[in-house]
């Protein structure tokens, strides 16, 4: 999935949590919360819906479009973040957040529920320990996260290939790969808030937390969808004929 890029070469002073850092931290974590939470459920309700699946499954034009949606929504927010009003960020965000939960719908059907709940889980903690890591540290990030965004380029190439060339090997391998570069990326980005926080302006403070929930939101989906792949089980469909 496609990724914004504020000032990647900005530098990572100590964080210093003032009120403004304070309070831009808070508003990115709930916004990722709800992001997830949105996503959750609407994967629940459109897996849930047969009809709803099918037609989704029965029109590729209808995915891409999907797909297509939500690269634009990310490029916009990334883009014109110091533009928009927190408002319509805001907005842009839930409407992300609920495409997302389409098309990962089809994860809850392919997935027993029981291994998506605990890639889940696991996800959640290791996001939870590297995001702390990368709040607390005084090491600067900034030399790991070029590496890592080249890192992304590969996995991103590779995904596209995998789409027309299907071999196991390679499949391990971007997921592999995957689980690497989004932890990796997860503890850059959210050293990256603290920057984000301070280049904020007064009135965008409300764009930048939502930017700044949809980077961690991509890190999380991202792992997790990465995890899936060595600890998902595939539910055991009848044989039809």
């Amino acid at each position: 999935m496609a990724r914004d890029r504020i000032n990647p070469d900005a530098t990572f002073p100590e964080l210093a949590f003032t009120d403004q850092v304070g309070a831009f931290l808070r508003g990115v974590y709930e916004w990722m919360c709800a992001g997830l939470g949105i996503t959750a459920i609407t994967a629940w309700l459109i897996a849930a819906s047969p009809g709803v699946v099918g037609a989704i499954g029965a029109n590729s034009l209808l995915f891409w479009g999907l797909v297509i949606a939500q690269l634009g929504i990310v490029f916009v927010l990334s883009a014109r973040v110091d533009r928009l009003v927190p408002s319509m960020a805001a907005l842009l965000f839930v409407i992300y957040a609920v495409l997302t939960g389409i098309t990962l719908s089809f994860v809850l059907l392919v997935f027993t529920g029981e291994s998506v709940a605990t890639t889940f889980f696991i996800t959640a903690g290791m996001f939870g320990g590297l995001a702390l890591y990368g709040t607390v540290t005084h090491r600067s990030l900034q030399g790991v996260g070029q590496f890592l965004f080249m890192g992304l380029i590969g996995v991103v190439l590779a995904s596209v290939v995998g789409l027309f060339w299907h071999s196991d090997a390679l499949q391990f391998v971007i997921a592999f790969a995957g689980v690497i570069v989004f932890s990796g990326l997860a503890a850059y980005d959210a050293q990256r808030l603290s920057a984000m926080a301070d280049a904020a302006p007064p009135t965008r403070i409300g764009s930048y937390a939502v930017v700044g929930a949809l980077a961690l939101y991509l890190d999380f989906i991202n792992l997790f969808l990465s995890l899936l792949r060595f600890f998902g089980r595939r539910r055991d469909w009848p044989v039809v004929g």
